[in-house]
């Protein structure tokens, strides 16, 4: 008994049963359902982008025994083709293979935007487990020069499609106007000349007075300047004719006009004529054109009288081009590398 309340208490037994434990909220059997799939999806992305980062490698390790590049092109090199605008084309479905380089994750990715590092892997993990499960992604956003795009935001999402074979991708598309559009495979120094020839083109207007015109490219950049002296000494030329017969002189679109008709193209057409061109390998009509016109200088200041074109042409063919043996190494080396060594 309590002495103070005088209530008589008994001891609780110590076999007494515990009070019942809460019971548990029951669980959604298709939360857990969802819960396994989405920790099955991670788990497989995991290993793609694995295998990914591993072709990336062996790309790497292949095109260092090429000699080729396996990097994304940095949009930066795109203001070498000096480009004169910028629209905005809203949004596009464009091809996936058409993508070849990014505007600051060009360092990331590889040339067919494989991943390279790993700290790359959460987010391409979620891009395609977010595609396993059906999710809708957001469209990318890309720069458009010429035919190719450069990604501005979704570059995870380009390299979950590239690697899955997708053919399209939905993209907001802002196209930069350029008067000599990039190719896939193009280097920096591609990039160069290419903007060089569109401030040719510009500074002659030889793509609105000749449409049709043959492509004027070189293999070595700081060319283009001798074609426009060349250009000037025709317009001279010219001029000195008209003045001897007392008319007007000749605008300077007439004299691109007669420097292309009357000079270049004789020579491209000499050249074709003469299969001078396969006693080159990987180089160009333009870097024959300048090497012939020098030529014909020569024959001139040798012989006393011009040669014409034709003689120049046939005459640099059998006196210039490489042995044969060394047109055999050059070719294997095309054929190997895409590109050729300056001392073969």
């Amino acid at each position: 008994m309590n002495t103070k309340t005088g209530v008589i208490t008994f001891p609780q037994s110590a076999h007494a049963p515990a009070p019942p434990a809460p019971l548990a909220p029951r669980q959604n059997p298709a939360q857990g359902v969802r819960r396994m799939s989405s920790l099955h999806h991670r788990t497989a992305a995991r290993h793609e982008v694995e295998r990914a980062r591993f072709m990336s490698d062996i790309r790497d390790m292949v095109a260092v025994l090429r000699r080729q590049p396996n990097e994304l092109l940095p949009f930066d090199w795109v203001r070498h083709l000096a480009p004169e605008g910028e629209h905005q084309r809203g949004l596009q479905t464009i091809p996936v293979d058409h993508i070849i380089g990014s505007v600051d994750r060009y360092r990331e990715f590889d040339r067919h935007y494989l991943p390279k590092e790993p700290h790359l892997d959460e987010r391409w993990i979620g891009v395609r487990s977010a595609q396993m499960e059906g999710k809708e992604l957001p469209p990318i956003q890309v720069y458009k020069v010429g035919e190719l795009y450069f990604v501005k935001d979704g570059n995870h999402r380009v390299s979950v499609a590239r690697r899955q074979g997708q053919k399209y991708i939905d993209a907001y598309v802002i196209e930069l106007n350029v008067t000599v559009p990039p190719d896939e495979d193009d280097t920096l120094k591609d990039l160069i000349i290419k903007g060089e020839y569109a401030q040719f083109l510009k500074a002659t207007n030889l793509d609105r007075i000749m449409p049709e015109h043959r492509e004027i490219l070189f293999t070595t950049p700081g060319r283009y300047e001798k074609l426009l002296e060349h250009i000037r000494t025709r317009e001279y030329y010219l001029n000195q004719k008209r003045a001897a017969e007392g008319r007007e002189p000749v605008t300077w679109e007439e004299a691109v006009e007669s420097w292309y008709c009357r000079l270049y193209l004789r020579i491209v057409e000499n050249i074709d004529l003469h299969h001078v061109m396969f006693r080159f390998p990987g180089r160009t009509e333009a870097d024959l054109y300048l090497w012939i016109m020098d030529h014909r200088y020569f024959l001139t200041q040798k012989y006393g009288h011009d040669v014409g074109s034709e003689e120049a042409t046939k005459d640099f063919g059998e006196h210039y081009a490489p042995p044969l043996y060394k047109r055999a190494l050059q070719r294997v080396q095309l054929l190997l590398t895409g590109s050729l060594d300056p001392a073969l």
